[in-house]
């Protein structure tokens, strides 16, 4: 084969393989990752609120928010999961403690990993290795069904395999089940393994690798309509109490449900009868 043959085959080559990735720009404060090509999304503005504004959850807030501000002054800080009812606040919780925090520690970034590209974390980890600034790795509404392995590849970044987890970047996680997994999967691995018990630790064992466990509970109709009354306040919406309370109860009734997104959505629809932008 000669030389001109040879050289056409190597261009092909190139012109297949995918370009190197990019430098990151880690100015942002957030970023999504994306793989296939590996590259991270800066974030101009972080969808989030206000941190005073999330109530009912105050043990969970004060928790990781201590966990948070440890971590970004460089000091030991624990993975979190945040489980419980739909609603209540989890993923609200992590992007408020980010943007609270990092308000005074300016080098605390947050880097969001969607289910899907979990496979890919361990690319995404090694770019923030060895970086000056810290990284909250942001997974949010984690849960794995059946037949699905996406659980192997966050289990090897809590454990950190023989590298170990950098140390400039801890996991926040959110779910609405505690071990991540649904029951049925984990009374079918009870039902047709060998080993029972070695099947079931297999499973669970992935949410015993977070050092924080945040529970959120259903809240009650008080907690309910301060959530309402506090968003009114900070937007400048005026309503009575005796109209804010029979509006709210019966659009909780409506949605067969009482939670914080439950508030949320009350009051988006009362602001935009009240002709204010928020």
């Amino acid at each position: 084969m000669n030389d001109d043959v040879l050289g056409r085959i190597a261009d092909a080559l190139e012109r297949l393989a995918p370009a190197p990735a990019a430098t990151p720009d880690f100015t942002a404060s957030a970023f999504v990752w994306h793989a296939d090509p590996d590259h991270l999304v800066p974030v101009d503005t972080v969808n989030r609120v206000d941190l005073s504004l999330l109530v009912g959850i105050n043990r969970s807030r004060d928790t990781l928010l201590a966990n948070t501000v440890q971590f970004a002054r460089g000091l030991p800080a624990n993975n979190a999961l945040l489980w419980g009812a739909r609603g209540m606040g989890k993923s609200s919780l992590v992007k408020a403690i980010h943007g609270d925090v990092q308000a005074s520690h300016n080098d605390l970034k947050m880097v969001e990993v969607q289910r899907e590209d979990l496979p890919s974390i361990g690319r995404c980890l090694a770019l923030l290795r060895g970086r000056p600034e810290r990284f909250i790795m942001f997974c949010d509404d984690l849960s794995f069904g059946h037949d699905d392995a996406h659980y192997k590849s966050l289990k090897a970044v809590l454990d950190g395999g023989i590298e170990g987890r950098p140390e400039n970047v801890v996991l926040y996680a959110t779910s609405n089940r505690r071990h991540l997994m649904l029951r049925d999967m984990i009374e079918n691995e009870q039902q047709t393994a060998i080993s029972t018990s070695e099947a079931v630790e297999e499973k669970v064992s992935l949410s015993d690798r977070f050092g924080l466990w945040l529970g959120f509970h259903p809240c009650d109709q008080d907690e309910y309509l301060a959530m309402i009354r506090g968003y009114c306040d900070a937007h400048g919406v005026t309503i009575d109490d005796a109209t804010l309370r029979a509006e709210a109860i019966e659009w909780q009734a409506t949605r067969g449900s009482r939670s914080g997104r439950v508030a949320w959505q009350y009051f988006v629809d009362l602001a935009g009868r009240k002709g204010v932008r928020i």
